[in-house]
């Protein structure tokens, strides 16, 4: 493998122009593809199997004219003013005029008007009429239809103090499969009649098209990696570099899923996981490369083809192999076997790939542009070959008071994982957004208004047992009574029906808001009580809806985390075995790798589920931790946890191969990799906090987490935990039975095959041997 990336580095370097060339092509290429096809994104979270999607995929069928997305807006009127009188009724019932009138917007009016239209035989009025009646009507002194020119406004709630109104309207289709500009438009035309009142419109969380992938926050983390690229490197040019290839990766990862999201489902998690990715480990895998690079110019005198072509071929080699597990913990998310995960893994180990293609082959051919220049006049005034002189303290404590060091290793992440024993899993509602969006003002108005549930309706699906025959208006009264009967249901009403009466849909509202564990009961006491009501008459009972649904994603979910970490540890300790040939180093990397998912999902659980320090961090929100999280962080941490024990202890094995003590080698492998893994775990943690600051909470979390996971891991875990071990066992850190020793396969970590070739050859440009014990 060394030979080869050496191969690789030094004709990139020397044919840079066609690389470059190739590359500028394929991102052309790329510019026109997403021109041409327009990108499709979603927030929709879909568990196929799950009770909750069935529910939606059952109803898709029966009432396809139901299968479209929800719209829900709220009007706040100024103090002192109502929404249901005056001016202000006649502003409302324009604007809610003006959205029936919308493209892809469902007119409820319509339907209405073809019922009444059928006299007293209409099967919908007479059983909206039983729904109503058994459900008791609107309660004194509660929220009331908006009253119209011979009767109310379909759709429209207004509290009882006139200073909020709630419109809940249907798209024809899914929110993500509007033409682009579709909610916005919709939302303008709402605001235009009652902007002249002060009446504010505040869409809900379900209002977003494309959530943002990238904003303030993102750029800061990038600014903030650039800063440390220069101070690490020394050089601006230098400091580019890494910059270029990890912006070139995230182009071609994240615009290529663009390209095929037309075809291809897409989750917004999923771009933005392969963008947070694609930055951090393209910038950390440049990084390594180039820093082994001026390495060899300023302590060996190399040109800098030579150097280059080297530094491929040595760091290059460790990149590929830390870029492979990456790509393998990804990949693993596979055998959970949901969609969702699916693609997310595809699109971020695809970006990821990518990372490592454009540092092997595209980096040398920027590196040939560059030429010497990559390192300054100064920088060669004062060569050095371990860094500096401060590098080794820390290693060199450790091996000292290798037991301390162990033990708060070991304890540390151990007390952060403890919150995780009170985590709550569910997905974001309209109460995770920040208090300055619209979103987290729309579900602050609606249920102070009306009431939290009135956030989150369920929604039950009543079907005949019998199909083809409609459901008795009398039948669909008395199941909306047992409904409206337990606890935690304020009130149910019919939603509509099929064209056949045999399928009806009610939509019961709670008491609790959508994350409440009192919502969450009154799902279990609904699908319990399910089977009874079938039996009784004659009607089955689906229930799907916001907590349904993040109900069943977390179960599911819950069910296939065993089954992936098996896999990833599986993975881990077979990767580990071949990179290192030691028995030891894989176990202590797992052990250590379960450290930093229960920290990570302690602190996470404590800052966003509890609250701790979230006015520190610019929160104003508590939700539950993301129902996707776990098994995302899981698998993330581990490849990333990975890169950093690949470079580290292949740097410290390195080091005792050639030679030096076990304890030796701790200290010299730190001197030699300790200061650029330094600087990677802070980019990475830049990039990921950066997107702690998204609009997103979905995003927020996730950038939190990783963050928070690569700080755990880097620098308790990996530098100081793991020389920690490896100094309390010795040499018999690197032993491996003789017999596994000559089955496995030789990955040449260390280019020593490389060295082989090159011990013989003087280099064109060197202006020293070559050491026959140092690349």
């Amino acid at each position: 493998m060394s030979v080869l990336l050496y191969r690789i580095g030094r004709f990139a370097f020397t044919r840079r122009w066609w690389l470059i060339g190739g590359w500028t092509a394929v991102l052309a290429a790329l510019a026109g593809l997403l021109l041409a096809f327009p990108v499709h994104v979603s927030n929709e979270v879909r568990i196929d199997g799950t009770p909750s999607q069935q529910v939606i995929d059952e109803l898709a069928a029966a009432m396809p004219e139901a299968a479209g997305g929800q719209g829900m807006v709220a009007f706040r009127a100024p103090e002192g003013t109502r929404l249901d009188a005056g001016p202000g009724r006649q502003a409302l019932v324009a604007a809610v005029d003006g959205v029936y009138r919308c493209p892809h917007v469902v007119d409820p009016r319509r339907v209405l008007a073809a019922e009444v239209a059928k006299g007293p035989d209409s099967a919908l009025l007479r059983a909206s009429a039983a729904v109503a009646g058994a459900s008791g009507g609107p309660a004194p002194g509660g929220p009331a239809p908006l009253p119209a020119d011979g009767g109310a406004v379909p759709g429209v709630l207004v509290s009882a103090d006139g200073l909020v109104a709630l419109l809940q309207f249907q798209f024809d289709v899914q929110t993500y499969e509007l033409p682009a500009g579709t909610v916005a438009r919709t939302l303008d035309v709402a605001r235009a009649p009652v902007s002249g009142l002060g009446i504010r419109v505040l869409p809900g969380a379900s209002m977003i098209e494309i959530p943002e992938l990238a904003g303030a926050g993102e750029i800061t983390g990038l600014a903030v990696a650039a800063i440390v690229l220069v101070i690490t490197l020394g050089s601006v040019l230098a400091a580019g570099l890494p910059l270029i290839i990890a912006l070139t990766g995230v182009a071609l990862g994240v615009g290529g899923a663009f390209a095929l999201s037309h075809v291809l489902e897409m989750h917004s998690l999923s771009a933005v996981l392969a963008l947070m990715l694609g930055l951090a480990v393209g910038i950390d895998y440049a990084l390594f490369i180039v820093n082994r690079e001026r390495r060899l110019i300023l302590g060996e005198g190399l040109d800098a083809r030579e150097a280059t072509a080297r530094a491929v071929g040595t760091a290059g080699t460790a990149v590929f192999f830390a870029g492979s597990t990456v790509v393998i913990a990804l990949a693993g998310l596979l055998v959970v076997g949901i969609t969702l995960f699916t693609t997310m893994a595809l699109v971020a180990a695809a970006t990821v790939a990518i990372a490592v293609l454009a540092a092997v082959p595209l980096l040398p051919a920027l590196l040939g542009l560059l030429g010497e220049r990559v390192c300054s006049a100064r920088a060669r005034a004062k060569p050095r070959t371990t860094g500096p002189k401060a590098a080794p303290r820390w290693p060199g404590r450790l091996v000292r008071h290798r037991h301390l060091a162990l033990a708060c290793a070991l304890v540390i992440p151990a007390v952060l994982a403890l919150p995780a024993l009170d985590m709550k899993l569910g997905l974001p509602s309209g109460a995770s957004y920040h208090s300055g969006t619209a979103q987290r003002q729309s579900f602050d108005a609606v249920s102070r208004a009306f009431g939290p549930g009135y956030n989150g309706p369920l929604t039950v699906v009543a079907r005949n047992t019998v199909p083809g025959t409609a459901i008795a208006p009398e039948t669909l009264g008395r199941v909306a009574a047992a409904l409206r009967a337990m606890p935690g249901a304020v009130s149910v009403s019919l939603a509509g029906t099929n064209g056949g009466g045999d399928t009806a849909i009610l939509s019961v509202i709670p008491a609790g808001g959508p994350n409440d564990e009192e919502t969450r009961q009154l799902v279990r006491t609904l699908r319990d009580r399910a089977r009874q009501l079938a039996r009784q008459d004659g009607v089955s009972l689906g229930t799907t809806g916001f907590t349904a649904l993040a109900l069943d994603v977390s179960a599911r979910i819950a069910a296939a985390l065993p089954v992936y970490l098996a896999t990833v540890f599986g993975l881990s300790l077979l990767v580990l075995l071949l990179v290192f040939r030691s028995l030891v180093v894989p176990v202590k990397a797992t052990v250590g790798f379960l450290l930093s998912v229960g920290a990570t999902l302690g602190v996470t659980t404590a800052v966003f589920q509890w609250g701790w320090l979230r006015g520190l961090l610019g929160l104003d929100a508590t939700a539950p931790v993301l129902s996707l999280l776990p098994i995302v962080v899981t698998g993330v941490l581990y490849g990333l946890a990975m890169d950093y024990q690949v470079f580290l202890v292949s740097s410290i094995r390195e080091a005792h191969v050639h030679g030096e003590t076990a304890h030796r080698a701790i200290t010299s492998g730190f001197a030699t990799a300790g200061r650029v893994v330094t600087a990677a775990a802070v980019i990475m943690i830049s990039v990921f906090a950066g997107f702690a600051f998204n609009a997103d909470p979905m995003v927020v979390q996730v950038g939190f987490a990783l963050a928070v996971g690569i700080l755990v891991d880097a620098f308790l875990v990996r530098m100081t935990l793991v020389p920690a071990v490896l100094a309390i066992v010795g040499e018999r850190a690197w032993w491996i039975p003789r017999r596994l020793d000559r089955v496995l396969p030789r990955l040449d970590l260390e280019g020593d095959r490389l060295l082989g070739r090159l011990r013989g050859e003087r280099p064109s440009g060197a202006q020293a041997p070559v050491p026959a014990d140092h690349p």
